[in-house]
């Protein structure tokens, strides 16, 4: 690990004026993710700006009925707090599905939004990467790609989001809060925080330069039975190949979002109105624009399965 410098921030807009500021610079708080990449010098700021002490980490209601969720809430405190158990429970399942008890106890909802994929590539750096080093290629296309994107890539890139807690806050339409450096705030819906690569695969968010997340808004819940189901290749601490946040209405509609195949929580709006007509044509019309390899075109089917198996559970 390189050497860096150290701060405490004393504020939410002193925090991200530091970070604006410097374009080596990384706001750091459970740092589960980020640390991990600074040991293998695939990010390497020079200087770190801890957030940790700004009290970002409260659960409260909101006068619409809602939630707001704290930037530094921790996923263990989340998973268990109990209106998110009763209310959200597709955000609960999510989380507990994720990592392990240990790294969500330090995991924060901010940095769960913001953890970078796991490609191999990404993290091997003696192979190009446009994500980490953009314009040097992606090793990703031509290579092993059994784990990566059928849907939403792109020439430049074909790595997926890592996240379980982002494919819940999609399918629940989650709100990200913000304040820039000018001390300016935003509101972002979570169907348009995260990127797809395009010709930049750089960018995995829409923030901006130091723009700094300060809480997750939940909308008032919508009942139904909530669902959260994750094919991986083994029963715990791994990434998902398929995974389906679902919430399903009595009357078999409902809202599914999902992961481990593209660059971002995968949701269409219009393959939710196929729902009640079963998995086939709403895995059909999810996966419309796939661009599946050879080695993940098992994929495709497998979004399929799961949807199947979401919907069975919620029929009981």
């Amino acid at each position: 690990m390189r050497a860096f410098t150290y701060e405490r921030a004393a504020s939410v807009e002193a925090a991200a004026k530091a970070v604006a500021s410097n374009t080596e610079a990384k706001f750091i708080a459970g740092g589960t993710n980020l640390l991990d990449l600074m040991k293998l010098q695939v990010e390497t700021p020079t200087h770190l700006v801890d957030v940790n002490g700004l009290g970002l980490d409260e659960i409260q209601s909101t006068p619409e009925g809602g939630l707001r969720i704290g930037a530094l809430v921790r996923n263990t405190d989340l998973a268990a707090n109990q209106v998110v158990r009763r209310d959200y429970g597709l955000l609960a399942r999510a989380l507990l599905a994720g990592a392990s008890g240990q790294l969500r106890n330090k995991a924060t909802t901010a940095g769960n939004l913001l953890q970078r994929t796991r490609c191999p590539y990404f993290y091997d750096t003696n192979q190009p990467c446009n994500k980490r080093q953009p314009g040097s290629g992606c090793s990703a296309i031509g290579g092993i790609s059994r784990q990566l994107a059928v849907v939403g890539a792109s020439d430049a890139c074909i790595a997926t989001h890592p996240g379980d807690m982002a494919i819940a806050m999609r399918a629940l339409d989650a709100v990200v809060e913000t304040v820039k450096p000018d001390g300016s705030r935003n509101a972002i819906p979570i169907a348009n925080f995260h990127r797809l690569p395009g010709d930049e695969p750089q960018f995995d968010t829409v923030l901006e330069r130091g723009e700094f997340i300060t809480s997750v808004v939940l909308p008032a819940p919508i009942g139904g039975k909530h669902i959260y189901r994750k094919v991986r290749d083994r029963a715990s601490y791994a990434f998902a190949l398929v995974s389906v946040g679902a919430v399903i209405q009595p009357d078999g509609t409902g809202r599914v979002a999902v992961g481990g195949i593209a660059p971002r929580p995968w949701r269409v709006e219009a393959a939710e109105a196929l729902l009640p007509k079963g998995a086939r044509a709403t895995a059909a019309a999810l996966l419309a624009d796939a661009r599946p390899t050879e080695q993940n075109r098992y994929k495709v089917d497998l979004v399929e399965r799961t949807i199947g198996a979401v919907i069975t559970e919620a029929r009981g």
